[in-house]
């Protein structure tokens, strides 16, 4: 394990070197600070009833730790509130993510038909996105930032080709033009090519348009959930009938 750990970071280090310094705008930073602020009454509020939600509901802590690969290769701890059950078999992920990195088709989210592994409103959480809110603090201590390409994972980045790597060009961010531009509707490599997209474009103006449109893709994609909940609901009444 020790070996294999090594290996990984080496890979990642020459991975990193691929990567050009591409510097980050000071608006960004000023940005993120400002309206995180300014939303702190509304998301302190919601972060504590989330919470207490997730305590009463499951045995566990309330948020998830999991590293994850940032700008130009940096890894930090991102923070999520906790959605599964605890010492929850995470295999099936990275079997699923690596069959849409070589299928051309849609990246559908694994637990879009439900997820055994969820806990009591653990799939409401991640249809509106409410999970990731402590990645407020990960944005606060500048290891991500409100708009960029989702942080991926250790062994996501491992499997990226060289010209894949650009998306890490930018900063991390908690929504991006993936997400308000198709997100479960694009293939793998789309949103590789969104993410390197934003990157090279980036600006003031196109930071705040994605920010106002991530609420309404937000409720796309809660409706998408729904629906997709009562097609499998109507599918098993249907198979208990016949």
């Amino acid at each position: 394990m020790k070996f294999a750990a090594l290996w990984d970071k080496l890979e990642l280090s020459r991975r990193r070197k691929q990567v050009a310094a591409v510097p980050i705008p000071r608006w960004k930073r000023v940005l993120d600070v400002a309206l995180i602020v300014l939303s702190a009454p509304i998301t302190l509020l919601v972060g504590a009833v989330i919470a207490c939600l997730i305590k009463v509901s499951s045995r566990g802590p309330v948020l998830f730790r999991q590293e994850r690969v940032g700008y130009r290769g940096q890894r930090f701890t991102c923070l999520k509130f906790r959605s599964m059950q605890v010492a929850a078999d995470i295999s099936t992920h990275r079997d699923h993510f690596h069959q849409l990195m070589q299928a051309d088709t849609p990246m559908t989210k694994l637990d879009r038909k439900g997820d055994p592994r969820l806990i009591p409103g653990g799939r409401l959480l991640r249809a509106t996105g409410l999970d990731e809110l402590p990645q407020l603090l990960n944005i606060l201590c500048g290891e991500m930032s409100l708009v960029g390409p989702r942080p991926c994972l250790p062994y996501e980045c491992a499997k990226y080709a060289a010209w894949q790597l650009q998306r890490l060009e930018t900063v991390p961010g908690l929504t991006g033009w993936w997400q308000v531009c198709g997100k479960n509707r694009t293939t793998f490599n789309e949103m590789i090519r969104m993410d390197i997209w934003y990157a090279q474009h980036k600006s003031l103006w196109l930071d705040l348009d994605i920010i106002i449109r991530t609420l309404p893709a937000l409720a796309v994609q809660l409706a998408e959930v729904r629906f997709a909940n009562r097609g499998a609901t109507a599918a098993s009444a249907q198979r208990a009938t016949t």
